[in-house]
């Protein structure tokens, strides 16, 4: 029993940003303490009534109530549905045994009630009770649940008020006055039914506190920053570093390595581009229809399950629960009629990033009206309808529909978001999903990432945990563990012609590009340009499998979750956004291998516990440098996993996919530091786009939980992503692209085979040592010389 009597309150765990903004609080036990004195009189007599009406009486067991508990015990065949479980019972039960309903636990329950009446006094037992019990939407402990639900102490609510908080220990979901508000009233009327026959109350206070409408509304603190996914990632770290009960209650702070001005624009892209896809595929339709308007009629229509002993009481429990909702009126001017219901849904149904919740009240011609949570009626012009045609799958839609009324109808739950010049227009929840990782390629810190189109929606970050296949983002590497082998240059040419391979299994593999044609012998720089399939497998089977494999090591992927095969050119590798942002972030920083990290410090405190010490890129580091002094701190220098001239070649080869290839939308931007690479999976399953300056490296993809096609290519679906992204984050940034270095060549190439020229043809860049051989004479010298093309040794130069 010691434990009991020593039980102390402890401070939560917060998250912050590396400027310190508050992202996310934790705490399992985190609530308002109070003593017994401070509890109020009619609170304690409410929870008595709720609970345990023979508290002060038995010893810790109620014979009465155990009966009733054995009595369903025979009649569910094993499993206890209610209890009989007195407050000094519950107490055990929450604070030393686990939660499950068996026969076996409800014995040490009553053994450890009998022992705690021996040890503890009343009051402390039910001070222990108050102070521990979940009351529903993150609210522990009675004074905790006042300031949530009512903003105001214990002591200053009404009756009502405090019956209604007494009602949740048995169902804190069920019976909660924000998310079940039909269920609450009759709960809570039984309560204060019970205060009255218990004599508690007299017949004048019972009248008006049963008539009394519900108040409750939800108030928390907010963050300070939109970052739920780094959120719960901080959390899961102070998990497993210190455990479950520590970390949410040692008082731990975690400063992450998140930009506080780069996190809401991280936030933003992907939210509106998914909504840019989800329009371009249709309207799926309203997320709930014909709700009932008022509270009343919605307390008619309730499920009565789980309300026996409520309703079995007295006729006049449901009777004055009625009365109550029917007080609960809400009027909204222009919407004829009571809406309570609505406002209580609309106050319930949690928005989704720029999508607010909203309920049709008519839709008239081409016109929609619809209520908002903060109770203003708004109309919705036909440009902000017209482009809901019905979803028939990924690839079709139907006809644009003609009025309002075949969108969505009376009492319909929609989404609407605004407009920048202040309107409305219709929207929905993406069926569609999508991440946006940001990295500080030379540290490898995590700037900003988000990972999914809102945390209240799904809370799978798809950014750490969705392994998908990479597609075209993962052919760079292939193209520079060719560059590196020395065994290619960015002139070599390579056919575009169909190829068979037999990778071991019964049938003969036959890739194919994605546009289905071939293009014969072309450059590896037009062919990663264009992202043809077929050369990339034929520069990957020239370089060699094992080879490439031990080369992409470097770039932190791990050897034995990629594939053996020639499809690894092609990006068939499931890999998580993060780690393909990871490897990008080693092409941008010079070639350094970094490691992605989040969690800058972490504090108790004034005491630092831990400090983040990574390995860091150093461009101007000399050979052999083990250390380097950034901000006054000194940081391990990470190793070099490539060549730099061969790196900043295939950097000038990605230029072309924004300026000749698949990424040519990126020139919007008009910004001559960025490049990247589009990617898109077979099926069109999956949807990428990864690019980058010298300060920053952002990854976008977009795709389906389900694994089903978006019908869409990385260059329409995810590359305007990464666009509104990095448009804004490095607006008004000067240029920042690292200087060629010194010992790259430049030389004149003939475009079609590659090879050298003396003069004429078209420049390319080149490792000095990895120089393509010169272009042989095909012409007499007599006559070049006649016909004034000396040194080209071309036919085409001569005419």
């Amino acid at each position: 029993m010691r434990q009991l009597q020593d039980f102390e309150l402890h401070s939560p765990l917060r998250i912050y940003t590396r400027d310190g903004k508050l992202i996310g609080e934790y705490g399992e036990e985190r609530r308002l303490p109070i003593d017994h004195a401070e509890i109020p009189e009619e609170f304690i007599q409410a929870l008595l009534a709720a609970e345990d009406d023979r508290f002060f009486e038995h010893r810790g067991v109620d014979p009465m109530g155990l009966i009733r508990a054995a009595g369903e015990l025979v009649a569910s065949g094993g499993e206890i549905q209610s209890g009989g479980s007195t407050i000094t019972m519950q107490v055990a039960r929450n604070y030393l045994l686990t939660l499950d309903r068996t026969f076996t636990r409800k014995i040490r329950e009553i053994l450890l009630a009998l022992q705690m009446e021996q040890v503890l006094s009343k009051e402390e037992i039910l001070e222990l009770y108050v102070n521990k019990i979940f009351l529903g939407h993150r609210a522990y402990g009675i004074a905790a649940a006042a300031e949530i639900y009512y903003d105001r102490p214990l002591d200053e609510l009404t009756l009502a008020e405090k019956a209604m908080i007494a009602g949740l220990p048995k169902a804190p979901s069920s019976f909660n006055p924000l998310t079940n508000p039909e269920r609450a009233l009759i709960r809570r009327n039984w309560i204060l039914f019970r205060m009255r026959e218990l004599g508690h109350i007299d017949q004048a206070t019972y009248d008006e506190a049963v008539q009394a409408p519900i108040t409750a509304e939800r108030h928390v603190a907010q963050a300070e920053v939109d970052a739920d996914y780094v959120a719960e990632m901080a959390r899961q770290y102070a998990v497993d570093r210190f455990g479950d009960s520590e970390a949410y209650t040692g008082g731990y702070n975690i400063t992450t390595t998140l930009d506080s001005e780069l996190q809401p624009m991280a936030r933003r892209a992907p939210a509106r581009g998914l909504i840019d896809y989800d329009t371009r595929h249709g309207w799926r339709g309203p997320e709930e229809q014909e709700l009932p308007q008022s509270l009343a009629e919605a307390q008619d229509r309730t499920e009565r399950s789980g309300l026996e002993e409520e309703l079995d009481e007295s006729p006049e429990v449901l009777e004055t629960a009625r009365r109550a909702a029917e007080r609960s009126e809400t009027r909204v001017e222009g919407i004829d009629g009571d809406v309570s219901n609505w406002v209580q849904v609309l106050e319930r149904t949690p928005r989704y990033g720029l999508l607010h919740p909203a309920i049709v009240v008519a839709s008239e011609g081409r016109q929609m009206r619809v209520l908002l949570r903060d109770g203003e009626l708004r109309t919705i012009e036909w440009d902000g309808l017209s482009w809901a045609r019905e979803y028939r799958n990924a690839q079709y839609r139907g006809p644009e529909p003609g009025s309002a009324a075949e969108i969505a109808g009376r009492g319909d739950l929609v989404r609407v978001m605004e407009r920048e010049d202040g309107s409305l227009r219709l929207a929905q929840r993406p069926d569609a999903e999508g991440s946006l990782v940001v990295m500080h390629p030379e540290t490898g810190a995590i700037l900003a990432l988000q990972g999914g189109f809102d945390f209240n929606a799904s809370k799978f970050n798809r950014a750490v945990q969705a392994q998908r296949q990479s597609g075209s983002i993962f052919k760079p590497f292939i193209y520079l563990a060719a560059l590196e082998s020395g065994t290619m240059n960015a002139a070599s040419v390579v056919n575009d012609a169909p190829v068979v391979i037999n990778d071991g299994s019964n049938e003969l593999w036959r890739p194919v590009n994605a546009s289905g044609d071939f293009l014969g012998p072309m450059r590896l720089r037009n062919a990663l340009a264009r992202s043809r399939n077929l050369v990339t497998i034929r520069v990957l089977r020239e370089v060699g499998l094992n080879e490439t494999i031990n080369f992409l090591e470097g770039f932190g992927f791990e050897p034995s979750r990629l594939p053996h095969g020639l499809s690894l050119g092609l990006g068939s590798a499931d890999l998580t956004p993060l780690e393909m942002t990871n490897a990008y972030a080693v092409l941008a920083n010079g070639g350094f291998k970094v490691t992605p990290w989040f969690v800058e410090r972490v504090a108790k405190g004034e005491t630092t516990v831990e400090e983040a010490n990574p390995a860091v890129a150093c461009r101007d580091c000399p050979p052999g440098q083990e250390q380097v002094t950034i901000d006054d701190r000194s940081y391990p220098v990470a190793a070099r996993v490539v060549d730099p001239i061969n790196l900043y070649i295939l950097r000038d080869m990605l230029r072309d996919v924004i300026e000749n290839g698949t990424g040519r939308r990126a020139l919007e931007l008009g910004r001559e530091d960025i490049v990247g690479k589009t990617g898109t999976t077979n099926g069109q399953r999956d949807t990428w786009f990864a690019g980058f300056n010298s300060n920053l490296v952002a990854t976008v993809w977009l795709g389906k939980d389900d694994n089903t096609t978006t019908a869409e290519y990385g260059a329409s679906a995810a590359l305007p992503v990464w666009m509104t992204f990095m448009g804004e984050a490095l607006e008004g940034q000067p240029p920042a692209m690292p200087e060629p270095p010194a010992e790259l060549v430049t030389a004149q190439i003939d475009p079609d085979t590659g090879r050298r020229l003396t003069s004429g043809g078209i420049s390319e860049i080149f490792h000095p040592d990895h120089l393509p051989g010169s272009q042989p004479r095909r012409v007499e010298r007599e006559v070049e010389q006649q016909s004034g093309s000396q040194g080209t040794g071309a036919y085409e130069a001569i005419f």
